[in-house]
């Protein structure tokens, strides 16, 4: 009997044993257990308990690799609200910043620098900084112009104060080279780390399913992909979509109220923000993963399903041309229901297409770069920014 969990297992596969003995299933059981705490995506403190109210999921493989490396890393958690936060999150991470020594090396993720900026710079001079940009928050979709332009002004404020610049795609890098002044010699491409997952069982003759993973906000695109879907009823598709429901209220019903319009009630289904294992089973019976995004700064989702084997279907914007192989996917102009009904209905009905796509996908997971590796490439700049 072998248990595999991230704590305990040893002591679990004991008592297991010995229930199987007690029950009369068993004469001899060997037991054992493996545990590997690092292999966990997310993890939640719990060893002091947590009487009323909610707590915060932290993202523990870029903190583990560097911690397995040596390095001593304090997570600090702000409050929801970013990146528009209410003056409470600002005093919040005022606090923060102040408790953070001099000279110590501090990440700041994207979403919280630019709104952060009047705060970095009162400790700019003591503590070193590295911003972390998924993409300029100034490309994000469902703003105001004038929200652009006061992200862009912050941003470009604040990344000349930081010592690096990590990006997750050679995209961002070359959007920030060019629009926001950051020279190369502090521009650094780290892409993220792709877990080792099964391989989906798709495509199927019946049914074809199709995920699409992203919050629910303008930028991802969800009433494009619904406009585009609905002139394919005749098919035997359905859709599950994955992704946080309450983050935009507004474009959440409006999304809701397009799948109602169309129709499409009983072929699209919400599932909201899944956990670990349910969006594994999700990926796993996934025929095509769709995404008609306005923009993507790398494309993590897309990641994932190649890591399943799952082809695509996805917008041509931002670094997804980069992310999805030729072979393994099918990418459209943005903002286009026309031409992503198009490249459904081809994946639909050229039996040949899917396999080969299938094909590719499977080819290109053998190529993703994993968490260790993005932990390397991460201390390497850390260790120059300690000798500098």
């Amino acid at each position: 009997m072998t248990i595999n969990q991230v704590c305990g297992s040893g002591l679990r596969a004991i008592a297991m044993g010995m229930q199987s003995i007690l029950c009369g299933d068993s004469n001899i059981i060997i037991a054992g257990g493996q545990e590997n705490m690092s292999m966990s995506p997310h993890a939640i403190h719990m060893r002091d308990g947590i009487k009323f109210g909610d707590a915060t999921m932290k993202d523990t493989m870029i903190v583990d690799g560097l911690w397995d490396r040596g390095w001593k890393v304090c997570r600090h958690i702000l409050p929801d609200g970013f990146p528009f936060p209410h003056a409470s999150s600002l005093d919040k991470a005022s606090e923060v910043l102040g408790r953070i020594p001099d000279d110590r090396l501090v990440i700041i993720d994207g979403l919280a620098l630019a709104p952060m900026v009047e705060l970095i710079e009162r400790h700019s001079a003591r503590l070193v900084l590295i911003g972390l940009i998924h993409h300029p928050l100034a490309e994000e979709t469902g703003i105001t112009a004038a929200q652009k332009s006061l992200l862009w002004v912050q941003e470009r404020r604040v990344l000349a104060m930081c010592a690096r610049v990590v990006v997750t795609s050679s995209t961002t890098a070359a959007a920030l080279a060019s629009n926001y002044g950051v020279g190369p010699d502090r521009l650094v491409v780290i892409e993220p780390g792709v877990d080792a997952a099964p391989l989906a069982v798709g495509p199927r003759k019946a049914v074809i399913n199709l995920l699409s993973v992203a919050t629910v906000t303008p930028r991802k695109g969800h009433d494009l992909l619904i406009a585009a879907l609905a002139p394919l009823r005749k098919q035997s598709w359905r859709l599950s979509c994955v992704g946080d429901l309450e983050r935009d209220p507004v474009t959440t019903a409006h999304v809701r109220k397009c799948v109602a319009r169309f129709g499409l009630e009983s072929r699209i289904k919400f599932r909201g923000v899944l956990g670990q294992s349910a969006l594994a089973r999700q990926y796993h019976s996934a025929d095509l993963f769709v995404l008609a995004s306005q923009h993507e700064g790398y494309g993590m989702a897309l990641a994932e399903a190649l890591a399943c084997g799952v082809p695509i279907v996805a917008t041509r914007v931002g670094a997804i041309p980069v992310t999805v192989p030729t072979n393994a996917g099918l990418l459209v102009p943005p903002g286009s229901s026309r031409d992503l009904t198009s490249a459904l209905m081809r994946f639909f009905d050229e039996p040949r297409l899917r396999m080969r796509l299938k094909a590719g996908a499977r080819a290109s997971r053998l190529r993703g770069r994993s968490w260790d590796v993005a932990a390397r490439c991460l201390e390497k700049q850390l260790r120059e920014l300690m000798v500098g």
